[in-house]
């Protein structure tokens, strides 16, 4: 959007802001949905580079392939210990879970 619209909208009263503005979540909060979408998708591009399903990744973790698709996109019902049990199951080395972790830091806000 460009700067000449938001001014606009802004002086009839729009208000602008990001998701955790919306939902009035903590830091703390925010931080914790990242990492879980972070491994979430750490957990698909590792799935997929190994040629495997959903429903051949839930048999080698003892899961279903529908709670593999929610692991996959952060569903608030899957904890991040089975997310994390799961990236281990298909060799995932402490290392890599890092740097998933820390991938999910979002950039400062201009």
């Amino acid at each position: 959007m460009t700067s000449t619209k938001r001014k606009k909208l802004k002086a009839k009263g729009w208000k602008f802001g990001d998701v955790q503005d919306f939902l009035e979540l903590s830091d703390e909060e925010m931080a914790f949905i990242e990492m879980k979408l972070a491994l979430g998708r750490s957990l698909k591009e590792r799935r997929q580079r190994k040629g495997l399903s959903q429903a051949a990744l839930a048999r080698l973790i003892s899961s279903s392939q529908s709670r593999v698709a929610k692991m996959e996109t952060g569903d608030a019902s899957v904890s991040i210990d089975l997310l994390i049990k799961s990236l281990l199951a298909l060799g995932a080395s402490r290392k890599e879970l890092a740097k998933s972790i820390e991938q999910s830091k979002r950039p400062a806000a201009a």
